[in-house]
């Protein structure tokens, strides 16, 4: 998990650089299209750490749960969270 860790943290990074962004425009009263675009560019930062955990997920937890047999509850798993999206 390391190599997808340090991903993970990097984004999540990028997306709190963003979010403390928005946070000083609000505060200093900027243009509102200026703040969605800020806003827009944390959406996209998170939906790109939930890329990133999500593909690691299938090939560690998801594998192995498929090799022991468990491919019921792996798919279930994953259901749930493209339910939620």
């Amino acid at each position: 998990m390391q190599g997808a860790k340090g991903k993970i943290l990097h984004r999540l990074k990028i997306a709190k650089g963003h979010l403390e962004k928005i946070i000083n425009m609000v505060e200093g009263d900027e243009y509102c299209i200026n703040v969605v675009h800020q806003s827009l560019a944390v959406q996209s930062a998170l939906r790109k750490v939930d890329e990133v955990i999500l593909e690691n997920h299938l090939k560690t937890n998801v594998a192995d749960s498929i090799k022991r047999g468990d491919t019921k509850k792996a798919i279930g798993e994953m259901m749930d969270v493209l339910k939620k999206k």
